[in-house]
């Protein structure tokens, strides 16, 4: 079978079985695991194979005119390089790992079958975004992705906070997209073809008009889809869906896919040297400030999001200085371990017994509750921190060498100021991301909260298996991935060199064990501090009242139960501790959602009750006064017509009268 044929097998086995999913989930429910199981297994080892057999060679192109558009035309188009087949490779374990993980999750879950069926075009979408070589078949699996993310997110649409979550990301996100889709059009306009090959050639040579205007409106659906300030308040919410698609979002598929594009077409930003700026200032401000937020959270899902949210920023601001190679490794390794982190704490959050949005300040001593996911989630929050030898170490020191060499001014095209900027706001944001992740830790596991009765009993076998089997490329593949005779990554990518340097090692892991060191020194002054703790007592009536609440139930109690997150949170947090006054703004995440509801949403609908009582008031009433006279005359008319034969010959005759003595006086 041919390379080519291999790789239209991997985005089409997960659609074909989300197809049957759906068809078969109410007449078959049996087939439904099998199905949302099986083919994406298989698809992920496919893409294995196809990454092994593409290698390290040139690239493989693949394409056939999909339509002609009498301009420019579209192409079903298949571009294949080491680049490609690795982030494949990412999709595929943790979408295979997601769809095992779910089998156990949401065993009683009455919509499995629609969540399954819509995590595997999930999938597929992403696989096709991925292997494609043309941007309209790219922008397809682009906004696949974003109404499967609609769905998945708001999959407890019984509940108000789902619903409201699944139309935020969907809104905020589309609000990206539509500058994107220009973009997207007048890059093809300028270089002739959506091929990604052309487009690049024609950057490269200097063919596109208005590189400037094309690379900032390509940012924006970016900075949306991969939730980068100013357009990353969707993604804190968004951990209203379920544990797993967490997971998948987060590691793999729809905040990657903002990343995969600028990566694929760096050659186009690097043409301004304006959009770079942009970039760099986009990636500092989100990378500090989702920090700060991740460090005030109480919420355990939402400590992750923020911690997404900073990461991305991480391989975007690789990408402002010009690195796309350091950018795609830290993409890939960040992947492994944040997938991991995101089933653990579904397996936390289960042995907690609280709810979906478990408060950690709730939390018991969950360790010797969940030996398996505190071990394994403790390897994943060190890889976060970028402790070595973990994977996030190896990655992120490429991040910082990238800055670091922009910042002396070698990086070609990229301003040293670009540089100093995003390697001083990775070098703070490497303390923040140890401090939060040690709080998490220490919060999670080693708390003082009361956690719920035994009656949880042990987690499912295959959710354990799939946290050890995440654990492994988190453990090794930073190392692994820079050994010349096992991966070799850089022969991968670009050719630049990816492994650490002393300077750039030194300082980050020096700031992350200060971050680590102060945070526990903060944890410890708290349990001085700390009296009888608030969140044990709220727990203790929580699990009285619902000693095992499901997802969805906790979802819709969330608030009854628990109130507002940062006014029930302990007072003696670590967190509160370290941020002083920051606290308060950083836990609302810095209240961007409300002065956007100032600026933006108030007006709008101000806007829109203007129009709504125009048309009401003025426009309907001008219909009305028109159509009030004809209906006048028809009445009049209508009450002519009586049907009575004498009163026709009486208003005959008295009309012939009266003609007869108007002829009579005329003549």
């Amino acid at each position: 079978m041919t390379l080519t044929t291999l790789a239209v097998l991997v985005p089409l086995l997960p659609f074909l079985g989300a197809v049957g999913g759906l068809l078969l989930g109410r007449t078959a429910p049996g087939f439904v695991r099998p199905l949302a199981v099986l083919p994406t297994v298989t698809a992920f080892v496919l893409a294995v194979v196809v990454a092994v057999r593409q290698g390290t060679g040139p690239a493989t192109d693949a394409a056939t005119r999909l339509t002609p558009t009498g301009s420019v035309p579209v192409d079903l188009a298949l571009h294949l390089d080491g680049f490609a087949v690795l982030i494949a490779v990412l999709v595929g374990l943790v979408a295979t790992c997601v769809q095992l993980y779910s089998t156990a999750y949401l065993r009683h879950d009455p919509r499995y079958a629609s969540y399954s069926a819509l995590v595997s075009l999930f999938t597929a979408a992403m696989f096709l975004v991925v292997y494609t070589g043309d941007l309209m078949v790219l922008l397809v699996g682009w906004e696949i992705m974003g109404i499967c993310s609609y769905f998945l997110v708001g999959h407890y649409w019984e509940t108000e906070v789902a619903r409201a979550a699944s139309l935020k990301a969907f809104l905020v996100t589309k609000l990206g997209d539509v500058p994107f889709l220009i973009g997207v059009f007048a890059l093809a306009a300028d270089a002739g073809t959506f091929r990604i090959n052309g487009i690049l050639t024609a950057a490269t040579h200097g063919g596109i008009g208005h590189p400037t205007v094309v690379g900032l409106l390509l940012l924006a659906g970016v900075a949306g889809k991969s939730a980068q300030f100013p357009l990353h308040t969707w993604l804190p919410d968004a951990m209203a869906g379920p544990t797993p698609v967490s997971a998948l979002i987060h590691a793999a598929t729809m905040v990657a896919a903002g990343i995969y594009l600028v990566a694929r077409l760096l050659p186009v930003f690097e043409a301004s040297t304006v959009t770079l700026a942009v970039l760099g200032v986009l990636a500092a401000v989100t990378m500090i400030g989702s920090g700060l937020a991740a460090l005030a959270q109480d919420d355990i899902k939402r400590v992750l999001a923020y911690s997404t949210i900073g990461q991305l920023g991480y391989m975007a601001a690789a990408l402002a200085v010009g690195d796309r190679g350091a950018a795609v490794f830290h993409l890939i390794s960040h992947g492994a371990f944040k997938a991991l982190l995101f089933l653990a704490a579904g397996v936390v959050i289960h042995a907690a017994g609280t709810n979906s949005l478990a408060a950690m300040s709730r939390m018991g001593d969950l360790g010797k509750r969940v030996p398996d996911a505190m071990w394994t989630m403790g390897i994943a929050l060190a890889a976060l921190a970028a402790i070595p030898p973990f994977s996030g170490f190896f990655s992120k020191e490429s991040v910082l060498r990238a800055a670091e060499h922009a910042a002396s001014g070698h990086a070609e095209g990229v301003p040293s100021a670009v540089g100093w900027l995003v390697l001083v706001a990775a070098l703070i944001t490497a303390v923040l991301t140890a401090g939060y992740a040690t709080r998490l830790f220490l919060l999670a596991f080693r708390g003082q909260g009361a956690t719920a009765p035994e009656a949880h009993g042990r987690e499912p076998a295959v959710m354990t298996v799939v946290l050890w089997v995440l654990a492994v490329p988190t453990l090794a593949f930073g190392a692994v991935a820079l050994v010349p005779s096992l991966l070799d990554l850089p022969a991968w990518l670009d050719g630049n060199e990816l492994a650490p340097t002393l300077v750039t090692s030194i300082l980050g892991v020096g700031l992350a064990v200060v971050g680590i060191l102060a945070t526990y020194g903060a944890w410890q002054a708290a349990a001085v501090r700390r009296g009888t703790p608030l969140g044990a007592i709220v727990t203790a009536e929580a699990a009285e009242e619902e000693p095992a609440l499901t997802e969805a139930a906790a979802l819709q109690t969330h608030e009854q139960v628990y109130g507002d997150v940062a006014a029930a949170q302990d007072p003696a947090d670590p967190g509160r501790l370290l941020l002083g006054p920051l606290f308060g703004p950083a836990s609302h995440g810095f209240r961007l959602d409300a002065l956007y509801a100032a600026l933006f949403v108030r007006p709008v609908l101000a806007a829109s009750g203007l129009v709504r009582f125009l048309d009401r008031e003025v426009v309907e009433t001008y219909v009305r006064g028109a159509g009030g006279l004809p209906r006048l005359l028809g009445a009049i008319v209508r009450r002519t017509q009586t049907g009575n034969v004498q009163t026709y010959i009486s208003v005959l005759l008295a009309g012939s009268v009266i003609l007869a003595v108007l002829v009579a006086v005329g003549a």
